[in-house]
């Protein structure tokens, strides 16, 4: 089975500030917002959140597709992508424009600010359904809203499972929009934050969403995970980390864990574990495809944080 990646392709230009950004917030003050955070190194890594999931699902021995744009500059990233197994054939070059750039700051309490370059984003991918393969599993993750609208409609057409993560660009979504998303998803993964917006614009309650998706899967940070259903609701724990040095990436990795763990049609709990395991790897190093792994080594730790193996 392929699985086909759609959402961004970007630089990412990472910076860390020492204290927290709450500090530094008036409430009163909110509608004259005037801030400026200071940083004292800044560090480029290879991101975007079709290349970070791609990345994972690569190292856990799947196949994926990136279905997105890239600018001119693309070429090193595109030698580091095809290095551990990701198909970029499906990759849009735009060459007036440069590949997208994120500039991400992290504060102590792994809050987040992130500015977004466009770049190559700005445009669809325009892949067409006589471009993708029938036998794949599907994530539409943050990228070109224009492929955020048409993909879902696709899937459905070609009865391609699909999981819709709506995440960053809810705010550029219309209600409508997120509901055309979820309708026949095989889920809704967002984080808690991102799931208070989709209930706000869609008017949805989670008992709605769940008409219209097989399940919602909402990331909690250093709290874990849940996985709700028709049928329950599963409370996942995060795994053990060494060390933990940088949150940017973590919610890819755990998408990539997830992904294969539906492939491999595990049990959700124990699909929920093994992306959390996945998600723990990225959080141990700055940058987002910074972390290795072997699907061996996975095992292992799986069986090391929860004292169970995995099924074959």
């Amino acid at each position: 089975m392929r699985v086909l990646v759609s959402g961004s392709i970007a630089y990412d230009k990472i910076m860390e500030y020492a204290g927290c950004f709450s500090d530094h917030i008036m409430p009163g003050k909110i509608h004259t917002l005037n801030l400026s955070f200071v940083a004292e190194n800044l560090e480029e890594h290879f991101g975007g959140t079709a290349g970070n999931i791609a990345y994972g699902l690569a190292l856990l021995e799947e196949q994926p597709l990136i279905l997105a744009c890239a600018g001119r500059d693309f070429e090193r990233y595109r030698d580091w992508l095809s290095r551990v197994g990701v198909d970029l054939s499906l990759v849009k070059i735009v060459p007036e424009k440069t590949t997208t750039v994120s500039h991400i700051m992290t504060d102590n309490a792994d809050n987040q600010i992130a500015a977004l370059s466009i770049g190559a984003m700005a445009h669809s991918c325009e892949v067409t359904p006589d471009d993708i393969p029938t036998q794949a599993l599907a994530i539409i993750s943050p990228g070109n809203i224009e492929d955020m609208r048409r993909l879902p409609g696709m899937y459905r057409e070609k009865n391609i499972s699909f999981i819709f993560d709506p995440s960053q660009q809810i705010a550029a979504l219309s209600g409508e929009e997120i509901k055309n998303g979820i309708t026949g998803a095989k889920a809704l993964i967002s984080n808690d934050y991102e799931l208070s917006l989709v209930l706000q614009k869609t008017g949805w309650s989670e008992e709605d969403i769940l008409k219209y998706a097989e399940m919602i899967i909402t990331t909690l940070g250093k709290e874990g995970s849940r996985i709700r259903t028709r049928e329950k609701t599963i409370d996942i724990p995060c795994a053990r980390v060494d060390a933990a040095i940088d949150p940017t990436g973590a919610g890819d990795a755990y998408r990539a864990g997830f992904i294969k763990g539906l492939i491999m049609a595990w049990p959700l709990e124990i699909v929920g574990r093994f992306a959390s395991v996945i998600s723990a790897y990225a959080v141990e190093v700055n940058g987002t495809q910074e972390y290795s792994l072997t699907l061996a080594e996975a095992r292992a730790r799986y069986a090391q944080n929860f004292s169970e193996e995995l099924p074959a």
